[in-house]
């Protein structure tokens, strides 16, 4: 299948998606969010074994382009609530993924970039990786990916970088768990190849169900939590203080707040 945002190579059973947008950070769109299930999909049901994610160019993943952040303000309701599912499935998708799958983080991660990182089984990170989820910056709202947070680094920690909006750098990034290891940036796509081996040298089936059971403990939570969070998120699109932000954001000013 051809896709417009995304690059997807395979070396054996180790297949690389790269988010491809460069020029813009690699900042998602919702054709990239629909392509990215679906390559994730497909990788799911496919012949891989092992999957990674990254980035074209200098960053990872710079959070929601600026374009669909401007239309966020103008959409209907339906199509907000659409966006915030779309955005669940995204993530959910990757994170029930039965092969283990693996970030290669370079440059920023931020907001939803920052969150396809967290989701990854294994997440490693160049020393000028940063990470953030800066919606509450811009009166949104880090709805779906709060709920993965919680998961993966706890309460306390997802506290802390959701309501701060505050950027890490990779050193932190590991100290709190979002990531498992710094790699100088010239080793990190050959300690990304020696992950993978070390994980093809196991049992495909085992690695499958080991899987399948560690997301088969959060399911009936994580059911829950997503649907709050879908309703959540899309609330907070039509918020007083979300059309403050963009207004903003796009006039290079600091945001007035109404109590």
């Amino acid at each position: 299948m051809h896709y417009k945002t995304i690059q997807i190579s395979s070396d054996g059973p180790v297949e690389t998606i790269t988010l491809d947008r460069p020029e813009r950070r690699n900042a998602m769109t919702p054709e990239m969010q629909s392509e990215l299930i679906s390559a994730f999909e497909a990788a799911g049901s496919g012949d891989c074994r092992v999957l990674v994610l990254t980035g074209a160019g200098q960053a990872f993943c710079s959070g929601l382009d600026l374009a669909a952040l401007q239309a966020m303000g103008d959409s209907s309701a339906s199509s907000e609530c659409a966006d915030s599912e779309r955005l669940a499935r995204l993530f959910r998708t990757l994170w029930e993924i039965p092969v283990p799958t693996i970030a290669a983080v370079r440059g920023p991660a931020i907001a939803g970039g920052a969150g396809l990182a967290a989701v990854c089984d294994f997440a490693l990170a160049s020393p000028d990786a940063t990470f953030g989820f800066t919606e509450v910056r811009i009166g949104f709202l880090p709805a779906i990916v709060s709920a993965f947070l919680e998961i993966e680094i706890g309460g306390r920690h997802s506290s802390d970088l959701l309501l701060t909006g505050r950027i890490v750098d990779a050193t932190e990034a590991m100290q709190i768990g979002l990531i498992n290891e710094v790699v100088p940036s010239e080793l990190l796509c050959e300690r990304t190849r020696a992950l993978a081996s070390t994980l093809l040298q196991n049992s495909p089936q085992s690695l499958r169900d080991t899987k399948r059971l560690l997301r088969l403990y959060y399911k009936p939570w994580l059911d829950t939590a997503l649907e709050a969070a879908i309703e959540a998120g899309t609330r907070a699109r039509s918020s007083r203080d979300f059309a403050e932000g963009i207004a903003a954001f796009l006039e290079k000013r600091k945001p007035v707040w109404r109590q």
